[in-house]
């Protein structure tokens, strides 16, 4: 099969770098999962769905950090602060790591 050889722009190459960069975490891209499934979610439900010891505090600056790179987007509904995904383009990294031969 044969590869078509993109060419990205520096500037492009940055942002992809940025982006990947930012969700280089195993709990960033378990938000990523969870919030696939649903349109938004709070800090609290979204720890309460991430499998491995979450602390709210720790949480929430991941849910920060991904926002503040265009990620994520949140939404204030009263006291609590929803998330949900910027660009569900983004998900598309999951098929990508499916395809690929971790071992």
């Amino acid at each position: 099969m044969k590869q078509t050889k993109r060419q990205f722009s520096a500037t492009k190459l940055q942002k992809v770098a940025k982006i990947l960069n930012t969700i280089a975490h195993p709990v960033k891209l378990e938000i990523l999962e969870i919030l696939e499934a649903k349109e938004s979610l709070n800090v609290s439900t979204i720890c309460e769905s991430i499998e491995a010891s979450c602390e709210i505090s720790m949480m929430s600056h991941h849910l920060a950090k991904m926002k503040d790179n265009g990620i994520l987007v949140s939404e204030k509904k009263g006291k609590q602060v929803f998330y949900s995904i910027k660009d569900r383009h983004i998900l598309n990294i999951f098929d990508c790591m499916e395809k690929c031969d971790l071992g």
